[in-house]
């Protein structure tokens, strides 16, 4: 019974099975061929359009009513209070419930690097911060099932926790751009919110948000739609399948010059997931789209110095190909 329960709500509720045949079953009647090329890649453009931009209101709405109890002084303050490593480790939890994106969260690394934060908790914030959140474990969950989402979210915050604590070691503060190592923090009164307050906060950055990603879920289920319904599935295989033992460095390297979200990351990992991609390959190129994003690299360059940001690089790069590695052994364990 427990099972039955769990995977009605994984398929009708999170994976919405019945949007799906319901939008199949419109397609139909006008006339369109659902089996066809055309018609599938119609089907499933409009299933995980409406799908993913559903999940995201919620998830938003949800993600930012928490936040709105973590201002980034409070933030700052919180993470100031610990050392060593339980810092990273609260660190890379406190990225959970932050922005969706590395874009985003570069400026709050920013501003709690000058504060005076240790870089090596600011690093943990900021690896975990795209690469992880509660928004990622939700939608990974109605993909690919709550095992791989909970381990996903686990080896992501590893990664965050040991890439962190690395640079701590190293001792690379000089590597930070003057100007914010010279920064001093401003303690700001932080206003007590009322419900409503958050609420409406939660709201703002719904629409927000949602103003900003919509255009990268339109792209990703586009090319899912592509991927899922145009591309032979012996290509998908044999590039990324089990056959090529490289298929996690080509799916990390690849996701590096794209600028997405997990959001727009999902569609894509759907399709080449059904193609016969093995599931490291897939997560390798998700963790390497919303962590290592070549637009993300630039805004950081203005923070910290050359050394500094190809040793980021380099720590998330092998943490990513070791995950995909690791993912594709554990996808065998599922079997």
């Amino acid at each position: 019974m427990l099972k039955n329960s769990w995977d009605f709500f994984q398929n009708e509720v999170l994976g919405m099975k019945w949007l799906n045949r319901l939008i199949g079953s419109g397609l139909e009647a006008v006339g369109l061929d659902t089996g066809s090329r055309l018609g599938g890649s119609v089907q499933f453009f409009i299933y995980d359009t409406i799908k993913i931009m559903v999940l995201l209101g919620f998830l938003i709405l949800m993600i930012s009513y928490i936040q709105s109890y973590f201002p980034p002084e409070r933030t700052r303050k919180i993470l100031g209070r610990f050392k060593g490593i339980r810092a990273n480790i609260l660190a890379a939890l406190l990225g959970t419930v932050t922005p969706f994106c590395s874009c985003s969260s570069i400026p709050l690394f920013i501003g709690f690097t000058g504060a005076g934060l240790p870089l090596g908790v600011t690093f943990s914030f900021l690896i975990s911060s795209p690469m992880v959140d509660l928004g990622s474990l939700v939608l990974l969950m109605s993909i690919f099932g709550w095992r791989v989402a909970i381990v996903y979210v686990a080896v992501g915050l590893v990664i965050a926790v040991a890439g962190g604590t690395l640079i701590e070691k190293m001792h690379l503060e000089d590597q930070v751009e003057e100007f914010i190592r010279n920064g001093k923090a401003i303690d700001v009164v932080q206003e007590e919110l009322t419900k409503k307050d958050r609420l409406e906060y939660a709201w703002q950055q719904v629409v927000s948000t949602a103003k900003k990603v919509a255009p990268y879920v339109l792209i990703g289920v586009g090319i899912g739609a592509v991927i899922h319904n145009w591309i032979p599935q012996d290509i998908i295989v044999k590039v990324l399948g089990t056959g090529n033992p490289f298929g996690v460095i080509l799916a990390t390297i690849a996701g590096i010059p794209m600028y997405a979200d997990i959001f727009g990351c999902i569609p894509i990992a759907e399709a080449l997931l059904a193609k016969g991609a093995r599931l490291g390959v897939v997560l390798s190129f998700m963790m390497g789209v919303t962590t290592l994003s070549l637009p993300s690299m630039i805004m950081l360059r203005k923070a910290v110095k050359p050394k500094l940001l190809g040793i980021f690089i380099a720590i998330c790069t092998i943490g990513i190909i070791i995950v995909g590695y690791f993912f594709n052994v554990f996808q065998y364990l599922l079997i």
